[in-house]
This record gives structure tokens, C-alpha cells and sequence, in this order.
């Protein structure tokens, strides 16, 4: 760590330093500042002002105003020495008793059309960011800012400013330059390194920054805040972490056995649906109930109490008693060395504090015996691979490679019936619950070496330990994709007025910068999420990012192409002229001739598939989506169910609409396989008519058969951003 600057005050008495102190920091950085003179004598001022050179700005200091502009403690544009005397008059009318020492700062006047804000805010959770965004006084109003975590190298500081939505800001503007971005890049880095240089420092505003005529870049106004504790390190308490080991975790996922503690004879109680859904999806081991009278549920002959049970090979208890049982449970399932315990019980953190404290101690308990908990007030846990439905509520998915972590019991049934009705399967799925012990830190880490997993799924709530969470996100990410929908904000507290940055650094934010950091793919509904899950899961990772969209319906080919325009992520590429003539050669002169590829109703038996293959090997070509899928086989449809069918050769021209579908699905499954490319397939048949043997024929593939072109092209931005960032596309 650099070696620390004198602040030149204490942050026990105060909480920010003045913008004459904040300045003289950052200069130490190399940060660029207007030139400019500290005055402490008011009977000075206008002659320095006539030293630096009318116009300037004349502003009233101290280490405890923080925005002098809303207390009027700002004169812009003194052009004159007298000027400069009534300047100075009107704000020492404004200070107040409670300012302490002020000072007068003369700052030669700078000018420009554009303003930016750059800052820093140590976020309570997961650390130090440098932001970066619009900025003069409509900072907050526009709130258009991005976050990158410190240390920040040069490089980042680079894809930070790239990550900043406004760029026609920073571009040639009405007869300016465009910004020197090299320049900008340095001064974000010079934050983080003042940052690291002093353990006081809580936030930093330089707001605004002016683009000059030029595109050279200079900061007018600066404030640190400083921290009370003088400390930057985590106020996270580790003492008490419990970290799973891979047993763990395989005696929750593939268990021996399974016991269900408090088994009930009532349909609707939670111990007789987690046994039923148990013995239904025909669980793989053996499968145990504990009844304190002993009685038989679903033909399972219940023991009274965990101790009698026979079998050795019961791995993990699922638990569905009153809260005050369970400490008892618990001891007694480390007796039987059960190392997995899920608990569905509800009275706990979620209720009050009493049942807060009983958490607590359960977790206690749970962790000196070397139990892994899941829960209390979970809905359960699914693991395909040895068809465990541990849960109490439906319902079961197909097997497949994604698997979820959730601290919404609702969301995993969501994404499971996502799975249903696409046949794009889950591996392992669990509920969180309140997690006393574990939570979806602890998940993410284990599926990041699960090789049943092929991509992790998480909804994320609230984050306790914001630097745990980060490290797992990144551990998945550079083993696997990694899709998250957030709801809700971090568990971080206000932050404090005093700063625009600290007011601009929202939960949201900040958890964006974390998951452009790790790698995560951040969505904001449930479900986009789970397209884009389902695109890992069953489609290779694109090369690059041109894509070619190939429609038999001209208008599903035009919206999908705006929105790959408008997510300004994959590029519409514009077709070879090669490419062009071949295709050319297939299609009726009416075709679009252009990408989208409008085969505008010209396409014969065959066409589809040769206009496919030529894309698929075409080594300039990364992705396809293809449009338009099922039409035929919906007037089939039409056909079959009319009165006229099967007379008048309806039932061969039936028959024929649908294996030319078919066909379809499967040659744009082949082609994806043959030359490791993918070939998204997307009709909104997907969701009107379920059963059309075209949409079958995408699901039998294995594939996601997407309800719109449009839902495609975002899926595969997604899919393209995380293969850039790791490093399998360019």
C-alpha cells in the first residue's frame, strides 16, 4: 500500500474535508484541477482574482460545508475586481457559526459543453468502487453511472468508460473533441489509488469534471468524505462461518438415504408431501420416516424417533417438525452421522426476535457438529441425478445440466416449471430458506465444481457477506456461466448525503459493477433468466458476435433485428457479397438481400436447410436465429382438426407440412453440433401451441425452442458477453 497523505484533519471531528484539502489530495495523484489560489484573508481576494485572471469563481471553504452551491456559497463568472469585492461580501454574509475556519478559493473559470462526475464509495458490503457518469448538477437527476471495483488497473478503468451508456457524450460534439480518454482513464485510476493511499478516506466526489473544447479534461470541484472508524476493512464477522466440505454437499445431492423427520398421515401436511414426493420420482436409495406413533405413511413404516432407525446409509434428514424440536433432531441425526440436514420449518428469523435467536442457535448447534443446515423455512431440495425430490411443494423438473440456488422458494418452482415446459433440464435445485448456515455463497462455490452442473441459476434478495459473494460469483465464473436475477437491495444502509457519489452509488448499481467484475450474467426478470440458463445449457458459446438472422416471416425478422441493434451487444452483420450470391442463388430476386435474410415466401422444400448450411460453415458467421418454424405445421394443424380431414389428400399435404418442420428443428440441431456454432430456433408457437410437431421436434433436440426472435437475440447477448469475458469469443 502507497504511503498515507496527510489529510490535515481528524475524522473524529469531522466528516469531510474541505474542497481546498480534497484537491490538494487528488493532485498528489496527478489528478488535473483549474488553477486556482486557497485565500484565507477576505481583504485579499479580489487581488488575487485580478492575479489569476478574470473571470473566475470565487467559492467559501470549509471542512464542514459539503455542497456549497445549495447554500449559495458559489460566484461564478467574477469579471471584474470590483465584481470580486461583492463576490466576497455576499458570502461571508452566508457563513454560518457552526462552519469552523473557512477559507476563499479562486479558481480561474473553465468552460465547456459537457460535464462529468467521477467518485469513489467504499460500499459496507462488498468494498471500494470507482464511478464514473454524467455529472454537473444533473448528477443525480439523470443517474447515468457505472461502478468498477478498486484496485482499478488502467485496462479496467478503460472497459469502465466503455460500460458507460452515454457515449456520444465522450464522442466529436457540436464542433468539440471527443474526450482524451486516456486521460479520463488515468484520473479514474488516481482515485483508486488515493483510496488505497489512506485508510480515511470514505468516498470522493469530483463533480463536475469539464470536457473542454479540446477534448482535454478538467475537475472544478472535489470533496472526500472520511470515514468515523478510519478503517477500510470488512465489518463482516467470519468467526462464525461455517465452510461445507464436499461431503457435505454430496450427503445433500446424492445421498445414500433419506430420512423425512415428522412424517404425517394428512395429505396436506408438509411431512406426508416431502415423503410422497420422495417415493413418486422414485428416489434412487433408500428412503426412511420418523412418526411418534410409530404409524405407516405410504406404505413406509415409521420409526418414532431417529435413533431406531436400522439403516447406516441414510445421509440426509428432512426435517418437517415444530421449531422447538429441532436442536433434539439435530443431535440426534449427528448420532446416526447424518451430515445434511434440511429444514422446511417456519418460526424462526422470519418471525420475530425470539425466533432469531433460536436460529442462531440452531446454526450454532448445527456447525459444531458438523452438520451441513439448510434452511429453516425452506421449501426443499431436487437433484435429478438420483432423482431426489426432497421438497414440499411441486414440481419435479427433467433432468438436465442447470442448476438453481435460490433464497425464494417460489422462484426455484418458477424455473422449474420453466424447465417443464421446455424439457431444458435441471441438475441440482435447492431453496435457501433463511439461511442460517449456508446461503447461495455456499451453493455457487460447490456447483462451480459440480460436473453435473453446467451452468448455475441464482435469485438473489438481500447479501450479508457482499466479499463472499463476490468470490463465489467469480469461482463460477471461471468454471462455468453464471445467470443471476436480483430483487430487491443489498443489507448496506443509507449512505451518507454529504456525497453525490454515495447518493449515486445505489444497491443496484453496485451489484451490477460486482457482476461485471466476476463474470455474472445479471438479468432483470425471471424470465429472461432462465432463456438465457437454458442457451447455456443446450447451445455451444459463439466465436464472435456477428449473427445472421434468417426469417421466412419478414416482420418477426425485423423486430429481432432492432433488438439486437438496440442492446448494442452482437453485431447485425452485413453479408458478404459471396455469402450474398449464394444465398441469392436459392431465394426468388424479391428476397431481402440483406441481413435479415427475408426468404420472403420463396422458399421451396429444401431452401431453409441449404440457406442454413451455408451460414453454419461460413467461419465469418458466429450465430444463427432462425424464424419461423411450426407455420407450416399450424394450417396442419388446421387441416387435421377440420371437418374435410383426412379426404381430399389432406392427410398427405398434413403430413408433409410437419415433417418439413421437423425437419427443420433437426438440421438446425445438427448444424449447431457439426460445426460448434449456435442456432437458436424461436417461434412464439413455443407458447401458443405447445404440442406443433415443430416445437417438439426443438425440444426432442434438447434445445430451447425460444417464443420469440426477439427473446433469442437478447438470450444470445447475454451468451456472447459472458464468451468475450472468458476469453472463448473476441
Amino acid at each position: 500500500m502507497a504511503s498515507h497523505y496527510c489529510l490535515g484533519v481528524s475524522a473524529s471531528e469531522n466528516s469531510t474535508l474541505s474542497e481546498a484539502k480534497s484537491k490538494k489530495l487528488l493532485a498528489n495523484f496527478g489528478f488535473n484541477f483549474a488553477i486556482e489560489q486557497e485565500v484565507f484573508d477576505a481583504d485579499q481576494v479580489a487581488q488575487v482574482a485580478s492575479e489569476v485572471g478574470f473571470p473566475v469563481a470565487i467559492k467559501l471553504c470549509a471542512d464542514t460545508i459539503s455542497h456549497k452551491t445549495e447554500r449559495g456559497l458559489v460566484k461564478l463568472n467574477v469579471n471584474s475586481f470590483a465584481e470580486a469585492q461583492i463576490a466576497v461580501a455576499e458570502l461571508k454574509a452566508g457563513v454560518r457559526s457552526d462552519d469552523g475556519q473557512t477559507s476563499f478559493l479562486v479558481a480561474k473559470m473553465e468552460t465547456g459543453k459537457r460535464e462529468l462526475i467521477l467518485g469513489l464509495v467504499n460500499d459496507p458490503q462488498f468494498g471500494p468502487f470507482v464511478m464514473f457518469g454524467s455529472g454537473g448538477v444533473f448528477a443525480e437527476v439523470l443517474d447515468d453511472v457505472t461502478f468498477a471495483s478498486v484496485p482499478l488497473s488502467v485496462a479496467r478503468a478503460h472497459q469502465l468508460i466503455e460500460r458507460f451508456s452515454n457515449q456520444k457524450i465522450l464522442k466529436e460534439f457540436r464542433g468539440d473533441g471527443k474526450v482524451n480518454r486516456e486521460q479520463l482513464a488515468a484520473m479514474l485510476v488516481s482515485l483508486s489509488d488515493a483510496f488505497l493511499s489512506n485508510d480515511k478516506i470514505k468516498s470522493i466526489d469530483v463533480n463536475p469534471v469539464i470536457i473542454r473544447q479540446d477534448g482535454s479534461l478538467v475537475a472544478v470541484d472535489a470533496l472526500i468524505e472520511l470515514a468515523s472508524g478510519g478503517s477500510h476493512e470488512s465489518k463482516i464477522d467470519q468467526a462464525q462461518k461455517f465452510s461445507p466440505s464436499k461431503r457435505h454437499f454430496q450427503s445433500l445431492f446424492e445421498p445414500r438415504g433419506v430420512v423425512v423427520v415428522g412424517a404425517s398421515t394428512h395429505p396436506g401436511k408438509f411431512g406426508f408431501v416431502s415423503l410422497h414426493n420422495i417415493l413418486a420420482n422414485e428416489f434412487g436409495g433408500e428412503v426412511a420416516a420418523t412418526h411418534l406413533e410409530g404409524e405407516s405413511v405410504l406404505n413406509v413404516s415409521c420409526r418414532q424417533s431417529i435413533e431406531e432407525l436400522s439403516s447406516d446409509k441414510i445421509d440426509l434428514a428432512f426435517v418437517c417438525t415444530p421449531a422447538s424440536t429441532n436442536e433434539a433432531i439435530l443431535q440426534s441425526c449427528a448420532k446416526k452421522e447424518i451430515h445434511a440436514v434440511y429444514v422446511t420449518s417456519a418460526g424462526y428469523a422470519e418471525s420475530d426476535s425470539q425466533g432469531e435467536q433460536a436460529q442462531a442457535a440452531l446454526a450454532k448447534m448445527a456447525a459444531e457438529l458438523d452438520i451441513l443446515l439448510i434452511g429453516p423455512n425452506g421449501q426443499g431440495v431436487i437433484s435429478t441425478p438420483t432423482n431426489l425430490c426432497a421438497q414440499i411443494v411441486g414440481p419435479y423438473p427433467p433432468s438436465g445440466s442447470i442448476s438453481l440456488v435460490s433464497q425464494s422458494g417460489n422462484f426455484v418452482s418458477s424455473f422449474m416449471n420453466y424447465s417443464r415446459q421446455t424439457n431444458v433440464g435441471i441438475a441440482r435445485a435447492v431453496s435457501a430458506g433463511n439461511a442460517a448456515q449456508v446461503g447461495v455463497s455456499e451453493f455457487l462455490t460447490f456447483y462451480a465444481h459440480d460436473d453435473k452442473t453446467r451452468v448455475a441459476l441464482a435469485y438473489i434478495e438481500g447479501v450479508k457477506d457482499g466479499t463472499s459473494m463476490a468470490k463465489s460469483m467469480f469461482e463460477v465464473s471461471v468454471n462455468k456461466p453464471l445467470v443471476v436475477v436480483k430483487g430487491g437491495s443489498t443489507q448496506s444502509g443509507s449512505r451518507a448525503a454529504t456525497s453525490h457519489t454515495g447518493a449515486l452509488a445505489s444497491d443496484h448499481k453496485i451489484f451490477e459493477a460486482v457482476c461485471f467484475d466476476t463474470g455474472t450474467i445479471l438479468v432483470d426478470d425471471v424470465e429472461r433468466a432462465f432463456d438465457v440458463a437454458a442457451t447455456f445449457a443446450t447451445q455451444p458459446l459463439p466465436r464472435g458476435k456477428n449473427t445472421v438472422v434468417l426469417t421466412t416471416i419478414g416482420g418477426w425478422g425485423v423486430v429481432t433485428a432492432d433488438v439486437i441493434h438496440n442492446e448494442q451487444v452482437l453485431n447485425l452483420m452485413e453479408l458478404p457479397i459471396d455469402l450474398e450470391k449464394q444465398v441469392s442463388a436459392l431465394l426468388p430476386s424479391r428476397w431481402s438481400k440483406n441481413n435479415p435474410i427475408d426468404c420472403a415466401g420463396g422458399e421451396t422444400r429444401d431452401t431453409v436447410a441449404e440457406i442454413l448450411s451455408l451460414l453454419a460453415k461460413d467461419e465469418r458467421v458466429d450465430a444463427i436465429i432462425f424464424l419461423g418454424l411450426g407455420i407450416q405445421s399450424n394450417q396442419a394443424r388446421m387441416m387435421r382438426e377440420g371437418k374435410f380431414f383426412p379426404d381430399f389428400e389432406l392427410d398427405r399435404i398434413v403430413n408433409y407440412h410437419e415433417r418439413q418442420d421437423i425437419s427443420y428443428a433437426n438440421i438446425s440441431a445438427e448444424l449447431s453440433n457439426r460445426y460448434d456454432k449456435p442456432i437458436l430456433v424461436a417461434t412464439e408457437l413455443a407458447m401458443a401451441d405447445q404440442d406443433n410437431p415443430g416445437v417438439v421436434a426443438v425440444r426432442n433436440t434438447g434445445r430451447l425452442c425460444y417464443a420469440s426472435g426477439q427473446r433469442a437475440a437478447r438470450a444470445l447477448s447475454s451468451v456472447y458477453r459472458y464468451a468475450k469475458w472468458s476469453g472463448a469469443a473476441n
